[in-house]
């Protein structure tokens, strides 16, 4: 089904959001960023052109098979604690799709038949743009990677995109206002992770490699790895249980 704007904002008639549709685009991130956004402006697209994840790895989907969206929050937290932000929206997604879905260290989400989706989060002026990009009805002839899957995949049939859409949104909304109000997440970030208690492998940006259990959650969401290592950034691949 196509994406509805009237639809989507009518779900979502707080008025803390306000989504644009544009039926193709190159990137809404990048689109977003162009915009000079408000708080709570959202771009959402049934096909991206030149759609990018962390270190600009290109993302790609079929026309309508994904959830392809941009939001533009202004945290009301110190600039220091925003590394969290990637792992609260991570949660929230997992959330809204179901016990079936999981979070990996940094900003994927995952099933058991492979990665669903991915956040890129983007400081951009006095806040931050959030991008999300799910694979929701691809089927496995759709799949960029084999390593991929899907909310159809997983569940064995796709929500509409225009209820997926509001639900994330809403969910993200909620999280974000504990979280600014004081609220301790890391627990329940925990609870949504596949990567805790797995022996991990850590390539970091310069290329330096990093391995051990990984035992927790930093307040800023950096990764706690058992052998006293906090990693800020880096690539996880996921070895086995502990």
């Amino acid at each position: 089904m196509e994406l509805d704007q009237s639809n989507i904002n009518h779900a979502l008639s707080d008025g803390y959001w306000s989504v644009k549709v544009v039926e193709t685009i190159d990137s809404t991130q990048t689109a977003l960023k162009l915009a000079s956004p408000q708080h709570g402006d959202v771009i959402v697209t049934n096909y991206q052109s030149a759609g990018r994840g962390r270190l600009d790895r290109s993302f790609e989907a079929d026309k309508g098979s994904a959830l392809l969206f941009s939001a533009y929050v202004t945290p009301q937290r110190d600039r220091s604690e925003w590394g969290f932000i990637p792992l609260l929206v991570g949660l929230s997604v997992a959330e809204v799709l179901g016990i079936e879905f999981f979070t990996k260290w940094p900003n994927d989400i995952l099933s058991d038949l492979g990665k669903v989706g991915g956040i890129l989060c983007e400081v951009q002026g006095d806040g931050i743009i959030i991008g999300i990009g799910l694979n929701v009805s691809m089927t496995h002839e759709q799949l960029p990677v084999p390593t991929a899957s899907s909310v159809l995949l997983t569940l064995g049939s796709a929500p509409d995109r225009n209820h997926l859409l509001p639900a994330i949104l809403k969910e993200i909304a909620f999280n974000l206002a504990g979280w600014e109000s004081g609220e301790d997440l890391i627990d329940d970030y925990l609870d949504s992770s596949a990567t805790m208690g797995k022996s991990v492998s850590v390539q970091l940006p310069d290329g330096t490699t990093l391995s051990g259990v990984a035992a927790g959650i930093s307040s800023n969401g950096e990764l706690l790895l058992d052998s006293g290592e906090i990693i800020s950034v880096g690539d996880v691949l996921h070895l086995s249980l502990s």
